[in-house]
């Protein structure tokens, strides 16, 4: 049984990149065909590209840095030849694709939703979860997948997530008539600040903008509301 908070399957989200290994598992329970279909493969060329806004023209299988204060790459890395690191299946996902793809081959019934886990306890050999609505549901194995917040990693007595001092908005964007940005994903970064856009077809991009927050400006802005403006 899988156990969701929400009313129904989200259909927010954005893009995740998977690579080989990842294609592989996807083989085995029976979804990689479909999101095939519905999701390019990455040439090689730019798998690994972090471009600049300047035309550097064919970068090959390397990941390019460049700095958003001057506009100019400041380091660049290799990932190798095409014949061994570079020859990878790498296609960018939407997740709510990846989500439908995975439903769909659970048994009718599989997938709870509007159960929001509130606590866990031990009962012998058992796990007793306890949802908001009352309910309590037995179980031999429990396997958390409740995000940064998790109630099941909270039972486990594992420590409260830290504040790094970085905040990150990323969501997509679709554009009727296309981005026009080719394959490549490029990230700028200088003075705290890092941002990058990721094409996900012809007329999708996932997008980033992540702020690091020095001591100087006063405490970290968790609200969600007051960050989006920036």
């Amino acid at each position: 049984m899988v156990l969701e908070s929400s009313n129904s399957m989200r259909a927010s989200g954005f893009h995740l990149s998977f690579w080989t290994n990842a294609w592989k598992e996807f083989e085995e329970i029976g979804v990689a065909d479909k999101l095939r279909q519905q999701h390019e493969k990455t040439p090689d060329h730019s798998s690994g590209v972090i471009a600049s806004p300047l035309n550097m023209g064919d970068l090959g299988c390397r990941m390019m840095f460049a700095s958003m204060v001057s506009g100019l790459p400041t380091s660049r890395t290799s990932l190798g030849t095409k014949a061994s690191n570079c020859n990878n299946e790498v296609r960018r996902v939407l997740r709510r694709d990846l989500l439908g793809a995975l439903e769909k081959e659970l048994p009718s019934g599989t997938i709870r939703y509007s159960s929001k886990v509130v606590s866990v306890e031990e009962s012998g050999y058992y796990k007793l979860v306890h949802l908001a609505d009352g309910t309590t549901l037995k179980a031999k194995v429990l396997i958390g997948c409740d995000g940064v917040n998790s109630v099941v990693a909270k039972w486990l007595g594992f420590k409260k997530p830290a504040l790094d001092g970085r905040s990150e908005i990323k969501g997509s964007s679709y554009i009727d008539n296309g981005h026009g940005l080719g394959l490549n994903f490029q990230h700028f970064f200088g003075k705290g600040v890092s941002f990058g856009v990721m094409p996900g077809g012809d007329k999708c991009i996932y997008w980033f903008f992540t702020f690091t927050q020095s001591h100087k400006d006063g405490p970290i802005e968790e609200d969600r509301a007051k960050m989006k403006p920036y």
